[in-house]
């Protein structure tokens, strides 16, 4: 595709320090000590992804509600987890759990999942993001592509996610040209099965495509059976001291 280039992004030490974006741990219950490593005093989290129940659950949960106060008393952001299907869910269904989130949980913003990536996706997704905007008063809104969208997202959100999936996908990944016209800040990357060995590279593939916003796991997705997203890396302290430290070349 001509848009797409393995061209490497030119960033001083100064300019890009990333940060850890959790997609979202399994319930409290399920995983306490995921949720309670979060408010460890130094770890470079941007932001914290709030999934209750597919979405904010049917009725306040008081586990979801103490870990994301917590989170907040620590000035962490936790964004509710909506998921678009691709632009086939329901305007209505997704404003309505957009409100049980802020309502709930006070969440600082939210993540659009599976969110649509082409052209013809544009007004919808622009028409939700203004009305997350009003419901959430300076909500930090994030747009779950997985791939590198049209570059017309980039005006909607505050960032985007523009890969989502396997290390053995990302360490040959390459980054659309249009991306260069921004700041990593706008950008994140989600890759699982990146072995302890890999880490330095996979975080090194990150600095050269500028995306300042990571999570990086040993966990796989089992052939699609498994999330590998609810628990997290089995090297967490050593991931978190890289990030938190930049990486150097």
């Amino acid at each position: 595709m001509p848009h797409l280039t393995r061209s490497r992004r030119h960033t001083s030490d100064t300019e890009l320090r990333p940060g850890v974006g959790v997609p979202g741990y399994a319930h409290p219950l399920l995983a306490p000590i995921e949720w309670g490593e979060l408010t460890r005093p130094g770890t470079p989290l941007h932001w914290v992804v709030l999934n209750v129940s597919d979405g904010p659950g049917a009725r306040p949960d008081p586990h979801c509600l103490e870990a994301a106060g917590r989170l907040r008393n620590a000035g962490v952001r936790v964004l509710g987890r909506l998921d678009t299907r691709y632009g086939t869910r329901n305007f209505g269904e997704l404003v309505s759990d957009a409100h049980r989130f802020v309502d709930w949980y006070q969440v600082d913003g939210f993540l659009l999942e599976r969110c649509p990536a082409d052209h013809a996706g544009l007004p919808e997704v622009r028409r939700t993001v203004a009305t997350l905007r009003v419901i959430r008063d300076a909500a930090h809104i994030v747009l779950g592509h997985g791939i590198h969208p049209h570059p017309g997202y980039i005006e909607l959100a505050d960032q985007l996610v523009t890969f989502s999936g396997p290390w053995s996908d990302y360490r040959w990944s390459q980054v659309a040209e249009w991306t260069a016209d921004h700041s990593p800040e706008r950008f994140c990357h989600f890759v699982h099965g990146v072995p302890r060995p890999h880490l330095t590279e996979a975080l090194c593939i990150a600095r050269w495509q500028g995306a300042a916003t990571v999570w990086i796991t040993d966990h796989t997705d089992g052939g699609g059976d498994a999330d590998p997203w609810e628990a997290m890396p089995g090297y967490w302290d050593e991931f978190v001291s890289r990030v938190g430290t930049g990486v150097s070349e």
